[in-house]
């Protein structure tokens, strides 16, 4: 495509299939009034939930049939503002969507520490009843943070404040999604999608082009950017302080259940492997034959003579072909996804989002945003990445009730990146040539890089942050690019070149603004390698034990669930074991090429 399409524009075909969720945008607004009414009901089961078990499991059905409809009626809005943020109904449905919900939470404000109020001895008896089957672990779960949970009143409070607490972000997605124009390079619109084509061009002076153009517009609102990043980060440290957390990334990694160790431990693993990293840059100066690597040569290809062009269709069949191991359910049931069942929102248009996303839920189908490009490989990896999260949720919704069906971030990350684990796998097998597989060689040391060692730095520069306001100290402009220069100082070593607007790359992240997510990434393909090597290498045990895993949701906290699928997260091995398979990797690339 020469220029980005209107949304309008695309063909449906090409669209995904929002119609499990809503019929219709008349139908998303019915559903939200009736349940703006339904929540008006919450107040008859005030102060009745420790009468009796009876009355109990009335409150908690009840609870679930307004959070079943929420659930649907938060994603399609969501999802609408996704396609085209520009689009001014949408923007008006996340609006009262927003709207609704706090109402909602402090309608039901009462209901946490009326459960908590419950008499232990009292409520594990009840607990034995079969009838709450469905409801036990979320209880159970929910009891942890009993002494983070606050009082009626002061719930209610938070509650009304979750819709304010959320401008930074949104702010932040309309500012660059919507509002920043980055211009054109030769006749081509220069986007979000568009400005990985261009770091991804053999054309060196089209990539430093790119690269200046798109950082000048960043440079141009920095002040307003690291504002919006000041009030997000301002907005985690109240609400974990509210709560009685020792810090944000307590009160980040609670939830899941995750120790402090296993960030740190992250972070740890990797620096010890910058001398790899910092010899994997040398390599890639070399085969570029550069005298220097800049920034903005790190995303080109090092195998610059192969071409790519898989079309959507294409690409489809070579991820299920990859994916094979995972046997005929899996295969059969994501093919249907991404082709006849319409889960993908396909291609780039005008307002949509950048990046790409899976969003499972309860109702409808597991829905995947991108913006493919034929011409771009990792949108392939993307596919296949995002189709892990989709039958993570599809397995999870159909193995689970309502209650606990919804596995944790934590977990979600290593169904993608296995993925992505298996179809470097398959392409490598299938390489034609040792040109080809040298470079789905350097191509998977490249997906090692970006999901391990960026997001590592990444989590690293939002610890940082985080902990030096917490300490006392104000976000300015100048702080956050001291910071981020540093760890691009550290993490590509002093070969490469840093062009001064480098640093600007920190205030464009927009997972920054889900704090405490990133390192997510890092882990999960830190855990894929371990269980897709497991899986490959093993039998029908193995293959169980994973798919198992799929089908857990959240009955396990994912720590638990990993090591039943036979990875354990809490020790630093699997992380120092993904940077000894990029050492590998590394030295099979250097003799493939200088050969």
């Amino acid at each position: 495509m020469s220029e980005t399409i209107t949304r309008q524009e695309q063909k449906t075909e090409n669209t995904w299939d929002l119609s499990g969720l809503y019929a219709s945008e008349a139908d998303w607004d019915a559903a939200l009034e009736a349940l703006r009414e339904k929540i008006k009901e919450f107040s008859a089961y005030k102060g009745t939930l420790g009468s009796s078990p009876e009355a109990l499991l009335a409150a908690l059905k009840f609870s679930e049939e307004i959070d079943k409809e929420a659930e649907a009626l938060g994603s399609y809005a969501f999802m609408r503002v996704s396609e085209d943020g520009g689009n001014s109904e949408s923007q008006k449905r996340m609006g009262l969507y927003s709207q609704f919900a706090a109402a909602a939470a402090a309608e039901s404000a009462y209901f946490t520490p009326e459960l908590m109020a419950i008499d232990s001895a009292t409520l594990d008896k009840w607990l034995e009843d079969p009838r709450f089957d469905d409801y036990r672990v979320m209880i159970k779960r929910s009891l942890r943070f009993k002494e983070h949970v606050l009082s009626e009143s002061e719930e209610r409070i938070l509650a009304l404040q979750s819709e304010v607490g959320g401008t930074f972000s949104d702010a932040f997605d309309d500012l660059t999604d919507v509002d920043f124009d980055f211009g054109e390079i030769d006749g081509k619109a220069l986007t979000h999608a568009s400005y990985s084509s261009f770091l991804q061009s053999p054309d060196r002076t089209l990539r430093e082009r790119a690269y200046r153009q798109y950082y000048s517009t960043f440079e141009k609102h920095k002040n307003t950017l690291a504002r919006l990043y000041s009030g997000s980060v301002k907005q985690d440290i109240f609400r974990s302080r509210a709560r009685g957390y020792s810090s944000s990334l307590a009160a980040a990694q609670f939830g899941e259940n995750i120790p402090r160790e296993v960030y740190t431990n992250l972070i740890s693993a990797v620096h010890d492997a910058f001398p790899v990293l910092h010899e994997y840059y040398e390599f890639r100066r070399e085969m570029l034959s550069l005298d220097k690597l800049a920034h903005w040569d790190v995303y080109v290809p090092i195998v610059p003579d192969i071409k790519t062009n898989i079309p959507y269709d294409e690409a489809v069949e070579l991820v299920i072909k990859a994916l094979a191991p995972l046997g005929e359910e899996y295969t059969s049931t994501l093919r249907r996804g991404l082709t006849t069942e319409r889960w993908v929102d396909r291609y780039e248009n005008k307002g949509k989002a950048s990046g790409a996303y899976s969003n499972g839920g309860w109702r409808g189908n597991p829905y995947i945003l991108m913006s493919y490009k034929d011409d771009v490989l990792r949108d392939v990896f993307t596919l296949a990445h995002e189709g892990g999260h989709s039958m993570h949720s599809w397995y999870s919704s159909r193995n689970n009730p309502y209650s606990c069906y919804n596995y944790t971030i934590f977990a979600a990350e290593v169904a993608s990146t296995f993925n992505e684990q298996l179809t470097a796998d398959y392409l490598k097998r299938t390489s034609e040539s040792d040109k080809m597989k040298a470079y789905i060689i350097c191509k998977e040391l490249d997906d090692i890089l970006a999901t391990l060692f960026r997001q590592t730095m990444f989590a690293e520069y939002e610890l940082t942050v985080h902990e030096r306001v917490e300490g006392g100290e104000p976000i300015t402009v100048e702080m956050l690019r001291s910071v981020y220069r540093s760890l691009l100082e550290q993490y590509f070593g002093e070969n490469v070149e840093l062009p001064p607007e480098a640093d600007l790359e920190g205030l464009r992240i927009p997972h920054f603004y889900r704090a405490f997510y990133v390192y997510k990434y890092a882990t999960g393909i830190s855990a894929a390698i371990a269980l897709s090597r497991r899986v490959l290498s093993g039998g029908k045990k193995e293959l169980d034990d994973y798919l198992s895993f799929l089908k857990l949701g959240g009955r396990k906290d994912p720590i638990d669930a990993l090591r039943q699928a036979g990875v354990d997260m809490a020790s630093p091995a699997p992380v120092k074991a993904a940077t000894e398979k990029f050492a590998e990797l590394l030295k099979e690339a250097k003799s493939l090429m200088r050969k």
